[in-house]
């Protein structure tokens, strides 16, 4: 019987986690940039985000779908199948690219006209957009080679990528954003076309890496690599709920920063702060949780369905040891962990009750989204939609009577997360505990 060590999730999610400091980095940089040029600027590359996410979790979604069959194939030992997996894979995400730079590009003006209470908001949002937009064609790929990595658990190439990728953001958001050294002064369309060159950046990286330094014929690499429907079908049979869950679930995000937006610029600006606060913590919590995928899946393929559970408290102890102390930093001292993002004393104090009602509901979110995620590790996609759409429909309608019914404190409006995850846990332990998964195959 196989056992999963502390060790190897830690080797697997350590790797991972250090790549998402690293791509953390840039949307710091971004907001710490922006932060600098107006509170404007700083709302709307939230809203803006928030709005290309929405767009990236489509295909973050699909190249998750990707990764459990990578890891399945990965378990059963079948490694030449992989290769085919990444490569109609990685075309299929091309033509989501381009679908979601046309939509972009083209619709988010009319989409987006008339949500936002200020024209500056507006204004600065669809400026962020249109050279975002460019960023997808680069990341879509690069999530497919990230899905390949993770789910062969080989993930300290993701490391250097991602710092490189980061290097290269500050320097060009500062050259772009206010204009030096005879670059242009674009301000906040700047930063958008410094997270989209990093992209591209980070993607070439990972195509030469694989060619230079992984089997190609082991991994089945050098097969013919022209469109076939057949495996994009397989791939899209699992993934195509989790790019609907997605989807869906960065759409009632989008509504919250939208609904949050509607009782002013300064709430929207601290919702940002308290945002990217958030995402600093979630990542050993995101980290971990993709671990717990790769080796639900791994364990699945080998046929080892009853260490599953095993593993994924492992996941959440260890995710518990890492994140408490930040927690608890951040929940004792806001104000300090504010200034990262701005230099305005006035938002700074504002943002300080905000801050500590987000950090509480790190104690929920943690568990419930690594035994969330192990649901999909096992190929039950379609079941895991299914569970979060209760915890779903019950955080939209409580973001609608607490901000546009009682139109209350920005502070009690980030109790949504809270609701959401609190949710999330229950359906995801009664699941696992009850349901029959253990059969599932892929």
């Amino acid at each position: 019987m196989k056992t999963v060590s502390y060790g190897h999730i830690w080797k697997i999610a350590y790797p991972i986690l250090v790549s998402l400091v690293a791509e953390h980095l840039v949307l710091l940089t971004d907001t710490a940039f922006l932060g600098r040029v107006g509170e404007v600027e700083l709302g709307a590359s939230a809203l803006a985000n928030v709005f290309f996410l929405a767009l990236f979790m489509i295909g973050f979604g699909f190249s998750m779908g990707g990764q459990i069959l990578i890891g399945r194939r990965n378990g059963e030992r079948r490694f030449s199948e992989i290769g085919p997996i990444v490569i109609q894979g990685g075309i299929f995400l091309l033509f989501l690219a381009l679908i979601a730079f046309l939509l972009i590009r083209f619709l988010s003006p009319v989409l987006l006209d008339g949500l936002f209470a200020s024209e500056q908001v507006y204004a600065a949002t669809i400026s962020y957009l249109d050279w975002r937009g460019f960023g997808f064609f680069f990341v879509f790929v690069a999530l497919m080679f990230r899905a390949f990595f993770v789910g062969i658990e080989q993930t300290r190439v993701l490391t250097i990528s991602a710092f490189l990728m980061v290097i290269v953001n500050i320097i060009l958001n500062y050259l772009l954003i206010f204009g030096k050294y005879g670059f242009p002064e674009m301000g906040i369309g700047g930063a958008a076309l410094a997270s989209s060159i990093s992209e591209g950046v980070s993607m070439i990286f990972l195509i030469v890496y694989t060619r230079k330094f992984v089997d190609l014929k082991k991994y089945g690499f050098s097969a013919y690599s022209a469109f076939r429907q057949k495996l994009i079908r397989h791939i899209l049979g699992i993934s195509i709920w989790m790019m609907i869950q997605y989807l869906v679930g960065i759409a009632i995000w989008f509504m919250f920063f939208v609904a949050v937006e509607h009782l002013g610029e300064r709430s929207i600006a601290i919702s940002n702060i308290v945002r990217s606060v958030m995402m600093m913590i979630f990542m050993p919590i995101f980290a971990l949780s993709s671990a717990a995928v790769a080796v639900t899946s791994n364990l699945m393929g080998a046929g080892e369905q009853r260490q599953v559970m095993d593993a994924c408290w492992k996941v959440v102890k260890l995710c518990y040891l890492i994140t408490l102390p930040v927690v608890i930093a951040v929940f004792l001292f806001p104000e300090g962990f504010a200034r990262i993002y701005t230099d305005h004393a006035g938002l700074v104090a504002d943002s300080a009750l905000t801050i500590r009602v987000a950090m509480t509901s790190f104690v929920i979110s943690a568990p419930a989204f690594i035994l969330f995620q192990t649901i999909s590790g096992t190929g039950n996609t379609r079941t895991a939609l299914l569970l979060d759409l209760g915890p779903m429909l019950i955080t939209s309608l409580f973001i609608y009577i607490v901000v546009f019914r009682l139109r209350m404190d920005v502070a009690v409006c980030w109790l949504n997360e809270h609701v959401y995850w609190l949710g999330v846990l229950v359906v995801s332990w009664v699941y696992m505990k009850k349901a029959d998964w253990q059969s599932r195959k892929i």
